[in-house]
């Protein structure tokens, strides 16, 4: 059996921008030092946790998420290989430390990270970075202190073997940020469609004289190129959203479908997330 390696799960689902984690994170880390694990983090222009911000839709249907952003702990990180004298290293349970003597006076260290999760500590001299809290784990915690004090529990840190992981991973629908790079992050996310993808939604309304009403059950089919790609039906407002579509993927159709005909077709041209306001059958 593989030994077990940390890991954090992280919802931007259910992030609200609290700055708990944030804050926290400094509480911990400001002023204070670890030997062996970090040297202290400056009290300002410092973060080891950001939550950037990303928003899709426009109109009456605004998607907004934010996502927790750390060190992603990487199998294969490259600042490992990049670092002289050990400065960087993996330890067995996965957590990835930056050495705070032997990292002196090494700033090329900040670019070697493509996930821009390490910073320039120009007081100490020295790149640093989230630890996992591991000073915390070896005096026996079970959590980070970002992921204790997030209220919606979009943070969480989990301690399994590989085959637990991989079993997680898959009930679970969990990914990594950028997978491109194959990194091996043992930083995961769920929901992330939300922060990656796009989607395509609207509004069905039907005129009846001088009145104009919600279509409540329209069947909403999505096509590209002749091909169904999947079908919906409207809700008692007449809106639908089909989303995990890539951006910038081209020409979409959406057949409108009442009564078993096609109502009304329209061509959606997909960049970024599209709204369309009152579809008119």
């Amino acid at each position: 059996m593989s030994s077990k390696k940390h890991f954090m799960v992280i919802d931007p689902a259910l992030c609200e921008d609290c700055g708990s984690c944030y804050l926290a994170c400094k509480d911990e880390y400001s002023d204070n030092t670890f030997p062996g694990y970090s040297a202290k983090q400056p009290r300002n222009n410092h973060a080891w946790i950001k939550l950037p911000r990303n928003e899709r839709g426009h109109g009456s249907l605004i998607d907004v998420v934010f996502r927790p952003h750390i060190c992603m702990h990487c199998a294969e990180a490259p600042c490992t290989t990049k670092a002289k004298n050990n400065a960087i290293s993996r330890r067995p349970d996965g957590v990835v430390l930056i050495d705070p003597i032997r990292a002196k006076m090494q700033p090329e260290l900040v670019k070697m990270c493509p996930y821009d999760a390490i910073v320039w500590n120009d007081a100490e001299k020295l790149p640093q970075k989230c630890t996992l809290c591991a000073h915390l784990l070896d005096d026996g915690w079970k959590t980070t202190r970002c992921a204790q004090v997030c209220p919606t529990g979009a943070l969480r840190l989990e301690y399994m073997t590989d085959e637990e992981r991989s079993n997680l991973i898959k009930s679970q629908e969990l990914e990594a940020y950028k997978p491109n790079l194959k990194t091996g992050p043992l930083t995961l996310y769920k929901n992330l469609y939300r922060f990656t993808k796009a989607f395509i939604a609207g509004s069905v309304a039907m005129k009846s004289g001088d009145k104009v009403d919600c279509v409540k059950g329209a069947k909403i089919v999505l096509k590209r190129k002749q091909t169904v790609l999947a079908s919906i039906f409207t809700d008692n407002y007449g809106d639908f959203k089909f989303d995990k579509l890539d951006e910038n993927s081209g020409q979409y159709t959406l057949d409108i479908i009442v009564d078993n005909k096609i109502a009304k077709s329209v061509n959606v041209e997909l960049n970024k997330s599209v709204y369309i306001e009152n579809i008119k059958i």
